[in-house]
């Protein structure tokens, strides 16, 4: 069943807002004043009292309308997405199907006090959508920060920050964002969702994927021994539509992500864990149609489920519908492009054991991990020529790496912290764009042919961080060839990597394995197996640069976070030079 929020964005006079307020003001003035004359010292405090208490109470009734908080996405120079959850009585809960249909308010404004309100409009939700809110607002003006706010059921919603795009033509002078993947609730606290909400300096948030995990407790938490910090909601794992409402809600409720998601407008897409590990278009690794019953419908329950929950446009458009194309681009003046690409819908299924004496399925020109629609669209992005720079949000890793042969130990651990490595060390990752080396020559040949410059790919999934050039020719055999582009690969947030597999302490079995591979492939710059962190990526018309921060214990939310390296790309270079420090917050 479609189910429409999206209601009509009116816009509101400031002035006559403004005059309702004083009006309003005026007359409960001069009640107060006619009736009970100037207040005595002593009343006035209880006066004051009594408002702190209502405060308080209007507080905790939004606490409880609006327990999954509020976010927003998906800026353009005149609109963005905005997005909540109400819980209109204690049954409705995520994921219950029970609940009344509800009339909610919303708000824009350019003050956080929400004295200039510029848009207003109302929308209903149902359980027939889990009691979630999502609406398109325009009418909005070019790279402006806005407030917004809710109102249901008597209570009001926390305020959220958001920001438009800039016009079209805009010469920006810069644009700097955070960017991150691989949240899993069980493995940890989000400090990184701290780090990245304690700034002042940042313009949206782009997440690459596995924003959550689908596993049931037990099955992959914290190090060698997956202990579970924090067990994940429903403890199973999930398969159902109401179990992917309920495992949605649950990391809604982390206060770090909440802060985040109501500070900055995000541009997100999926990567495996938003439906089963290791998915294709077909099935997933993680999925057994024996037991599960339909891969199709799982992905559609799941795929719906996003649509409810995520402040994106799915199929171009904020309203509830049957649609799942997340690839979208978003422009940024003439200064930067970001082109979110989704890498498991279309892909064909991983070869799980490539050849290693005669031509591999890795190479076979028949297989994809775009789908031939969405590697036509990546072409135009990497070809527009409005833009300087084309930032390409990739949820795995396209640097070519060859790993070599590696003690089976090693290569196991890799395995799992990956998710792609076969134990035994063979050469290909082949979940990454290693495993569909047809696509990434188109790409790479496309660059080359066409002589684009300032290409640079974001990269999550590989629960570790990576700067590397992309070179022209990928063979191993290669030497000194040159580079077309750059990756920037970050760190996860809190799944784990190599050292949390192997349970050695950081930078020591790392060290050895991070050499061997960075000595078998001159194109990579930087490598950490062993950090969980963000990266700020900041463009400039001179260049690009990205400082990876990386946090401590993920056991403690209040762990500390730090600056570890930083690399950039000057403009028409193509390649990596290491920086001698991040870019200044607040700059």
């Amino acid at each position: 069943m479609r189910v429409s929020t999206s209601g009509p964005s009116s816009p509101i006079d400031p002035a006559l807002t403004r005059r309702a307020v004083v009006a309003t003001g005026t007359a409960a003035a001069g009640l107060a004043t006619a009736g009970l004359g100037l207040l005595p010292p002593a009343d006035a405090a209880g006066a004051a009292e009594t408002a702190g208490a209502a405060g308080s109470a209007a507080e905790r009734a939004g606490s409880r309308v609006f327990q999954h908080g509020v976010a927003s996405g998906d800026p353009l120079p005149d609109r963005v997405v905005l997005w909540t959850r109400v819980t209109p009585s204690a049954a409705a809960l995520p994921g219950s199907g029970v609940g009344p249909e509800v009339r909610v308010t919303w708000e824009v404004a350019t003050d956080r006090a929400f004295r200039r309100i510029v848009r207003r409009g109302k929308v209903a939700t149902s359980a027939a959508r889990d009691h979630t809110v999502k609406i398109d607002v325009d009418g909005l003006s070019p790279a402006t920060w806005y407030y917004y706010r809710f109102h249901a059921v008597g209570a009001t919603s926390r305020v959220g920050r958001t920001r438009t795009a800039p016009r079209e033509d805009a010469a920006l002078r810069s644009l700097r964002i955070g960017f991150t993947s691989c949240a899993n609730w069980q493995s940890g606290y989000f400090a990184v969702y701290r780090g990245l909400a304690a700034r002042d300096d940042l313009e949206l948030i782009v997440h690459l994927g596995d924003y959550f995990y689908e596993y049931g407790p037990g099955e992959y938490g914290y190090g060698p021994t997956n202990e579970d910090i924090r067990p994940h909601v429903p403890a199973k794992e999930v398969l159902l539509l109401a179990d992917y409402r309920q495992r949605h809600a649950q990391y809604k409720t982390d206060p770090d992500l909440a802060d985040l998601h109501a500070k900055y407008p995000w541009i997100i897409t999926w990567d495996d864990h938003e439906v089963a590990d290791n998915q294709w278009s077909g099935g997933a690794a993680n999925h057994d149609p024996a037991t599960e019953g339909s891969w199709e419908r799982r992905r559609a329950r799941a795929h719906r489920a996003y649509d409810e929950w995520m402040p994106v446009r799915m199929n171009g458009t904020a309203a509830l519908g049957d649609g799942d194309r997340l690839y979208r681009r978003f422009r940024f003046g003439r200064l930067a492009e970001i082109s979110m690409l989704d890498l498991r819908s279309y892909r064909s299924e991983q070869v799980s054991f490539p050849g290693t004496d005669a031509p591999s399925e890795v190479d076979d020109p028949t297989r994809t991990i775009t789908g031939a629609a969405q590697m036509a669209w990546l072409k135009r992005s990497l070809s527009a020529t409005e833009v300087q720079w084309k930032v390409i949000g990739n949820p795995v890793m396209i640097a070519p790496v060859e790993f070599g042969t590696l003690p089976p130990e090693i290569g196991s651990a890799i395995s799992g912290a990956t998710g792609v490595l076969p134990a035994e060390g063979l050469p290909y990752n082949t979940d990454q764009w290693d495993g569909y080396t047809a696509d990434r020559r188109t790409v790479f040949s496309h660059l080359a042919s066409n002589k684009i410059d300032d290409v640079v790919f974001i990269t999550g999934d590989i629960h570790s961080g990576w700067a590397a050039n992309l070179p022209s020719d990928p063979s191993p055999l290669s030497q000194d060839v040159p580079s077309l582009a750059v990756e920037f690969v970050g760190a996860s947030v809190t799944s784990n990597n190599l050292k949390d597999y192997t349970g050695s302490p950081p930078r020591t079995t790392s060290l050895v394995v991070e050499a061997a591979i960075k000595a078998a492939n001159p194109h990579i710059e930087y490598l950490d197996f062993d950090s969980h962190g963000f990266c700020i990526l900041d463009i400039t018309p001179a260049r690009t640069q990205c400082d990876w921060y990386v946090i401590g214990d993920r056991r403690d939310p209040a762990t500390p976070i730090t600056w570890s390296v930083s690399y950039l790309t000057k403009a028409g270079s193509n390649t990596l030079t290491q920086a001698d420090a991040p870019v200044k917050a607040g700059s």
